[in-house]
């Protein structure tokens, strides 16, 4: 049985537009991956960035949890795997040139990052006059 986040089922397969899914240019790049900005569906916070070719993409939509396609490792990785830190998927956007994704989700656990920290961007290089430091972990 799923949990329920937010009244909807976590980790349930998502509607899909398979004429979107086809239109995704995975061959763009020479690797086959498309960049995916993963952005918390309440605030909007990116959380992390990871790379999707057609197959990380499909079980994403199928399983409603987050897949990607390691560059290092060369395998399929499901986020929260090994961690605990889950991510249930609401949407998945698609750019107007097709070649980048944006999926938005219900963050689970400690966070995104596998330091611990709830998004992979907790790093400032550089901040213009009176903008706040942003909030960690």
């Amino acid at each position: 049985m799923s949990a329920v986040t937010g009244g909807v089922p976590a980790g349930v397969a998502l509607t899909v537009d398979e004429d979107l899914v086809r239109a995704v240019d995975f061959m763009k790049f020479d690797d086959g991956l498309v960049p995916a900005i993963v952005q918390d569906a309440a605030d909007g916070t990116v959380l992390t960035v990871a790379y999707m070719d057609p197959e990380a993409l499909r079980r994403t939509l199928d399983t409603g949890r987050t897949w990607f396609y390691s560059r290092s490792r060369q395998e399929y990785w499901q986020k929260g795997e090994t961690s605990g830190d889950r991510q249930y998927v609401r949407e998945v956007r698609m750019d107007c040139d097709g070649d980048a994704l944006v999926v938005l989700v219900d963050q689970h656990g400690r966070g995104a990052c596998h330091t611990g920290e709830r998004t992979c961007f907790f790093r400032t290089v550089g901040r213009g006059p009176g903008v706040p430091r942003p909030k960690r972990g």
